[in-house]
């Protein structure tokens, strides 16, 4: 990911001793992303991975920290949070998990194995389906809230930021699709979906692969309480599309869905409103690249994405209109 903050190597070493993690051998910053930076952090213990949160506050990260702890305690294969290891107390088994570089809020976490899957395969897809159902379930008792922070209220936000920056097509598809999720929202099928707190974010980047394993979920600083529709949904429209067209490639579809169906059986209101939820889930991906690509920060190795590729994935699940997943 980007990196906006350079971080000296001493203050590196400093923090993984206090961890307990040994002897800093080598820090290397994280070429991609937008928000957060990002190092490798090698140790004579092992690898690990730190970052410096770069707009989230210190009030807002235990949330995402404890989420993955927790998640990590339950099975789920994420990157586990290391605490301070003099901060642990009866109350406090896990430690201080939040910590301070360069005056910033900072984490260092375990580095999971393997790699990303760029050109998945419904085998993919349908490992990526089973281990998001086992964490929306593996979630549910999570103690801690947090809305998504990119949810609707956000959209209603960051549209009117974005709009003196398209053409007068885009602006109206932005507009009207808004207002449509407005009025979904409003809804009592949407009230009846079931929610828990969700990734957000679940790309084919933000998972791991190793010999045809999955072997992680990371990248979890966008995750807050939401419908696990929308997190189902925003997984659709990366894991089980054509990336040229953003068209949608059903096998790879029909394998998510039922291997998550399998782990959690989708409600009534979920089934009616999966449509309405792709739609959601590309609008939200457009207006935060159209946010980045025209209002960026400066950072070394920043590379903004294309908006223009969540348009398309927004068109065409218009165009679908209200096809049969399941």
């Amino acid at each position: 990911m980007a990196v906006f903050t350079e971080v000296p190597e001493a203050e590196a070493g400093e923090l993984v001793r206090a961890l307990q993690l040994g002897e800093l051998r080598e820090l290397r910053g994280i070429h991609g992303g937008i928000e957060n930076t990002n190092y490798f952090l090698t140790t004579d213990q092992g690898e690990y991975v730190l970052t410096l949160f770069e707009r989230l506050t210190f009030e807002q990260l235990p949330f995402y920290l404890h989420l993955m702890k927790h998640l990590a305690q339950h099975g789920i294969p994420v990157p586990d949070p290391h605490g301070l290891p003099s901060s642990v107390t009866a109350g406090n088994p896990d430690g201080q998990l939040l910590h301070q570089v360069c005056g910033k809020p900072a984490a260092v976490v375990d580095r999971l194995l393997g790699k990303s899957e760029l050109a998945p395969t419904s085998v993919h897809c349908g490992a990526v389906g089973e281990m998001l159902a086992r964490m929306h379930l593996a979630a549910r008792d999570y103690p801690r809230s947090q809305p998504n922070l990119r949810g609707l209220a956000w959209w209603n936000e960051t549209v009117p930021v974005v709009l003196p920056h398209v053409d007068a097509a885009q602006a109206a598809l932005l507009k009207s699709e808004l207002a449509f999720q407005n009025h979904v929202a409003a809804g009592s099928l949407y009230a009846a979906l079931p929610r828990g707190p969700v990734h957000a974010d679940l790309f084919r980047d933000n998972v791991m692969f190793e010999d045809g394993r999955l072997t992680g979920f990371f990248d979890f600083y966008f995750a807050g309480v939401d419908s696990w529709l929308f997190d189902i949904a925003v997984c659709l429209n990366d894991w089980c599309i054509d990336l040229a067209t953003g068209a949608r490639d059903e096998e790879r579809t029909q394998a998510f869905l039922a291997a998550y169906a399998r782990v959690r059986p989708l409600a009534a209101a979920e089934r009616r409103l999966l449509p309405a939820m792709l739609r959601a889930g590309a609008l939200r991906f457009w207006i935060s690249r159209l946010w980045d690509f025209h209002l960026p920060r400066e950072a070394a190795m920043l590379q903004p994405h294309d908006p223009s590729h969540f348009e398309r994935v927004l068109r065409q699940r218009v165009a679908e209109g209200v096809p049969l997943y399941l």
